[in-house]
């Protein structure tokens, strides 16, 4: 039975929150037998499991558990609170769970915990870790939210969430008045959305002076951040670091993918136990040493061990395995990752070695060409040292790179070099609800900015004074890129509201077209052949997604939107009508993004900014193997600029399809034959429809004026 305490509840026992015991009683209690003496669970009442004592022992040798008693007084004298500590010191699992500690000690009067991450994984990853050791079942106490996944009620009291999906929740919630603490982890990351929490909550945090806002970095924060909430230095925490191993510095000729490959391979065959971080810059570089390792694996001795490499994408990470050392014989984890990923191992203990190459892969917007360029630089030195403190004291960090290379003191903030057409539709709605400013801690830059708002303008998302127009306001409300939320909202006045919801779910989502190892090549594009259809890629994803729905044991659609109650259509797809509505409620977000052939072999020619990209070859029409002729006008998706100069996810348009491109957008495009063109095609067809318009005004019989649509603009 439980024990009759009302003034001494389990945690104030085990984490020293009083004086009622201490630390070491509370350890001794928790190796004794627990029929008689049962601590409750001040979360959900119940009394603790034999677990969580075994897990709290573990807590408490992390480094961030000698800054706790530092952290809790902090946290209550003042507003704002920075605390810095690597992947390994515990400050994404335990400095949570103690703010949750601190709202529970004012009964939740001023609200929750929320805790930002970057990665909708670690988000995942974070929140069963800490259910497990509160004690409390996941979903309940304790929950997540990501993108097309919640699992969290309105009795949550820690709920971990991307950073994108909490700024969305404050279109809801401006002031998060559901909140008494909000923690933002990986800070120094200098994500868009963690940048933008930053500036709104300058503001929040004046209206709520209960508010505690906890900011959490793997490396020192730069000068502008320690000022930014309060003009003068936040309270900063330092973690003591498990400190660094031996370090090794090299460079070689053939360059650092080679070399770590030939590494990772030296380390299996005279090594000790102990797995394995292989930093390298590229997903295909990801998957050729992937590739690669698994085939010399199977060549290797069996006395060796086996030698398991395993991917870690930034954009898919998935599920870490728990495999180890002595658990399935001698397996040796080799996992192989790229920036920004270093919070990915927090709760790997087994590595030994880091390889390092020093570099990373970068998306910087460019506003002039409306495209992303693929840079190649060196890494911070903040992510130098979290890297190499990731093998722990006794292990071993290889740094493909002189030891002489001078690396940036800080990462660059992503706010200066992202396109920002969705942060500035996100921004006006904040302002509907009463914050009027986002205090930057590094600005835009003001061409990608004014851009932006000429971009929003274009897609009628504001009125003539500058501010959210009804359609921005609904635009702003759904989980997409502007121009694909105008393409969802142009699909009702067109009755394809069923397939475009389909484009743009598969679009949001991970690609589902994957370019396997060489030999399954063939295969793999016999597969692709059956999917593709006629009249495009975005086409192609819907045959997917039929597909995929035929083969599924649950039918369920996993694509709601009845919360924005759109008008959904009667499912049509395959009849030529509904192919061109489809068409056109693409052209009715994406006309910013319409090419030409200019010489019919496979030159387009992308009007808004005069450049030629090709088709990419996962493409319907660029696949070697297709049928398809090359069409002559296209819309597409994206434009990879740097790194293959390709158009990805095209389909086949027709110029006269363009009457509903703004006049003031037709009129900026810089001159050019396909303008010309496109101007004679859209004159002659203007003309036309003047001459045609009383015959079918008599001819054609009045719309129900009781029937609602949905007009776009």
């Amino acid at each position: 039975m439980a024990r009759d305490a009302p003034n001494l509840t389990g945690l104030d026992c085990f984490e020293g929150n009083t004086p009622h015991c201490s630390d070491t009683d509370a350890l001794s209690q928790g190796d004794k037998e627990y029929d008689d003496i049962l601590e409750l669970n001040q979360f959900d009442g119940l009394p603790y499991s034999s677990r969580f004592y075994k897990l709290l022992r573990e807590r408490k040798e992390l480094p961030v558990w000698k800054a706790k008693s530092d952290f809790m007084d902090t946290l209550a004298k003042e507003q704002f609170v920075i605390v810095s500590g690597c992947a390994k010191t515990g400050r994404s699992s335990q400095i949570p769970q103690w703010c949750a500690e601190f709202c529970l000690s004012v009964h939740f009067q001023h609200g929750m915990v929320v805790c930002t991450q970057i990665h909708a994984q670690q988000a995942v990853d974070l929140a069963l870790r800490v259910s497990d050791e509160m004690d409390v079942n996941i979903g309940h106490e304790v929950g997540y939210s990501i993108p097309l996944e919640t699992c969290c009620t309105s009795e949550t009291v820690l709920r971990y969430c991307t950073d994108d999906m909490l700024l969305r929740e404050m279109m809801s919630d401006p002031l998060l008045e559901s909140y008494g603490v909000v923690v933002l982890d990986q800070a120094h990351q200098r994500t868009v959305a963690t940048d933008v929490l930053q500036g709104l909550l300058k503001d929040i945090a004046l209206q709520r002076p209960e508010l505690r806002v906890v900011l959490l970095t793997a490396v020192e924060p730069g000068p502008k951040q320690l000022v930014h909430f309060s003009g003068s230095a936040v309270p900063l925490i330092h973690l003591e670091s498990p400190g660094a191993g031996e370090v090794a510095h090299s460079s070689t000729a053939d360059g650092y993918f080679c070399a770590a490959i030939r590494l990772v391979l030296e380390i299996h065959r005279s090594e000790e136990e102990g797995d394995v971080v292989v930093f390298l810059v590229t997903a295909q570089e990801i998957d050729l040493a992937h590739d690669i390792l698994r085939h010399e694996g199977h060549r290797s001795h069996g006395d060796l061990g086996e030698l398991l490499p395993i991917a870690v994408h930034p954009d898919r990470p998935g599920n870490l395995p728990t495999l180890g050392w002595g658990e399935t014989g001698r397996t040796r984890r080799v996992f192989l990752t790229s920036s920004p990923n270093e919070d990915f191992f927090w709760a790997v203990n087994s590595i030994s070695f880091v390889i390092e190459a020093g570099l990373e892969k970068k998306y910087v917007y460019n506003p002039r060409i409306r495209t992303n360029s693929v840079i190649i630089q060196p890494i911070s030195r903040g992510q130098a040292k979290t890297r190499k403190q990731l093998a722990g004291p006794t292990g071993k960090c290889f740094c493909l790179y002189p030891e002489d290379r001078q690396l940036p003191v800080e990462t660059r903030p992503r706010i200066v070099e992202s396109d920002m057409t969705s942060t500035a539709l996100l921004l006006k709605r904040m302002e509907l609800t009463g914050l009027r400013r986002c205090h930057f801690i590094d600005r835009p830059d003001p061409e990608a900015l004014m851009q932006a708002l000429e971009e929003l303008d274009y897609l009628a998302a504001l009125d003539n004074d500058g501010n959210l127009s009804e359609m921005g306001i609904i635009m702003s409300e759904l989980p997409l890129e502007p121009q694909m939320a105008k393409t969802l909202l142009a699909s009702c006045e067109f009755d394809c509201v069923s397939e475009v919801v389909i484009i743009a779910a598969m679009l949001t989502a991970p690609t589902c077209i994957t370019v396997p190892r060489v030999d399954l090549k063939p295969e793999a594009s016999q597969c692709h052949m059956k999917f593709q259809h006629p009249e495009g890629d975005h086409f192609t994803l819907i045959n997917i997604f039929k597909a995929f729905k035929q083969c599924q044991q649950d039918p369920r659609e996993f694509t709601e939107i009845s919360f924005f109650e759109l008008p959904v259509s009667v499912p049509a797809f395959g009849s030529r009508t509904n192919a061109l509505n489809i068409k056109r409620a693409l052209l009715a977000g994406f006309f910013m993004q319409v090419a030409r052939d200019v010489d019919g072999s496979g030159n387009y020619f992308i009007l808004t900014h005069k450049h030629v990209a090709q088709l990419h070859p996962l493409s319907g029409y660029g696949a070697k193997s297709s049928q398809l002729g090359l069409p002559e006008w296209v819309v597409f998706h994206k434009h990879s600029f740097s790194e293959d100069n390709c158009l990805r996810t095209v389909t086949h348009v027709t110029p006269e399809f363009l009457h509903m491109v703004p006049q003031y957008f037709f009129s900026n495009l810089p001159s050019s034959e396909s303008k010309d063109i496109l101007q004679s095609i859209l004159n002659s067809g203007s003309s036309k429809h003047q001459q045609e318009k009383p015959l079918a005004s008599q001819q054609e019989p009045l719309e129900d004026p009781t029937n609602d649509r949905c007009v776009v603009q």
